[in-house]
């Protein structure tokens, strides 16, 4: 069998594995990425948040992306009923970027690693994982099957699991285990916007609350073309008869807002259902290996956090083992798991109190609170590590009594 020689694999091309490439290439280190998929490909993840330009930024990578045009993202809009509360990423607590993007992914990924390829970095398209031994020292066997299925195998001192969905490491080496999240699940596709209103209502970011657990988004492209899903209890969503095209379009009824906007739309592709989302891992890291974004913890899509502790956590941790082939003392849980926990903490609160309902309340209270909304603006724009933010050192607690005291006060008004 073929054997190659690397300092660190990558898995999966996508925002993480890309950015953690090329943060590697960058400093002198041999990697090479390996891709189940062809790209393009349609994968979920369509809104980004702010935090993740920072990582864009420093790796060498944003101004291609900036250069394609995708639809600019200045905040999100959360709509439920009548009520209305939106968000601009410009009037927040922490400094930062006060934009992103929203994005079809097939598009997005295909930038940001044809620019990985110009850097000089080796991707490699349809090439599967099949198995992987680590020894004592951390040092990996991984059996790959290329396009041809024809098998081969790659020595290295790191892996770093950038595959999502996918999940390449945790199904080899067990490391799954179930969510502390309720179950919800996902079902959506794109259409054709030919009903768009013309200016920023076209073009506006939107969670359309159906009820306190069951919500649809509405994410503009700059192509012309809307991604619409709706999330909600797994039980809910199977509720609906048919097949997902009809249950889809059965969903579309519930929202007042959008339903004339997009009925009768033909869906651009069969709607894709994602059933219980939420994904855990026992570990974030051991010897000769590190797991980053999805392939490690995904939450839940309603505050768009998925391609940001993607990037976030494949920075830190090529960073990391930069440190480690230079010599230097690391210690993994400290300076990477403690760290991505603290942040993943944090967003599980705000998706836990979204569906509990108490972030709801705070949401669409009248009147606002200045410096509250500024604070969780903060959060939203993915600046969860944040110690001068109340509503990231308290998130556990600081949600659900704001929203106590509300709650007292309309009783009282009542």
């Amino acid at each position: 069998m073929n054997q190659r020689l690397v300092e660190v694999l990558v898995i999966g091309a996508g925002p993480s594995g890309c950015v953690s490439a090329a943060y590697l290439q960058s400093q002198g280190i041999k990697v090479q990425v390996v891709e189940k998929s062809i790209f393009p490909r349609f994968v979920i993840g369509e809104s980004l948040l702010p935090r993740c330009m920072d990582h864009f930024e420093e790796v060498g990578l944003l101004n291609g992306l900036d250069a394609f045009g995708f639809e600019k993202k200045f905040g999100a809009r959360f709509i439920k009923g009548d009520k209305i509360c939106e968000f601009d990423f410009s009037k927040k607590h922490t400094e930062g970027w006060d934009w992103t993007w929203q994005v079809p992914r097939a598009d997005f990924d295909k930038v940001l690693v044809d620019e990985l390829v110009k850097k000089g970095v080796e991707v490699s398209f349809g090439h599967e994982v099949v198995d992987v031994v680590i020894d004592e020292n951390g040092v990996s066997v991984t059996t790959i099957k290329d396009e041809n299925g024809v098998p081969y195998q790659v020595n290295a001192k790191y892996i770093i699991d950038s595959s999502g969905y996918g999940r390449v490491l945790p199904r080899l080496l067990d490391l799954d285990k179930p969510s502390a999240l309720p179950n919800h699940s996902s079902i959506f596709t794109h259409v054709v916007d030919v009903n768009r209103p013309e200016g920023r209502e076209g073009t506006l970011i939107t969670f359309d609350v159906i009820e306190t657990e069951v919500w649809l988004w509405v994410i503009p492209f700059s192509n012309g073309r809307t991604s619409i899903g709706y999330v909600g209890p797994t039980e809910f969503l199977e509720s609906f008869e048919g097949s997902k095209s009809e249950k889809l379009s059965q969903l579309l009824r519930l929202s007042d807002y959008y339903y004339e906007r997009f009925k009768g739309v033909d869906f651009l592709f069969e709607p894709v259902m994602i059933k219980n989302y939420s994904k855990s891992v026992k570990q974030l890291f051991g010897k000769g290996f590190v797991l980053t974004g999805n392939s490690a913890e995904f939450l839940d899509p309603v505050f768009s956090s998925g391609v940001t502790f993607a990037t976030e956590s494949a920075l830190l941790g090529a960073k990391l083992i930069t440190k480690v082939l230079n010599g230097q003392a690391v210690d993994w849980e400290k300076e990477y798991s403690d760290y991505i926990r603290e942040g993943v903490s944090v967003f599980s609160s705000y998706v836990k109190e979204w569906y509990s309902g108490n972030l709801q309340t705070l949401f669409f209270h009248q009147p606002e609170n200045p410096e509250v909304k500024r604070q969780i603006c903060s959060v939203l724009a993915g600046y969860v590590w944040d110690k001068t933010n109340p509503f990231v050192t308290k998130h556990n607690r600081l949600i659900r009594t704001v929203a106590h005291i509300i709650d007292l006060e309309t009783q009282k008004s009542e």
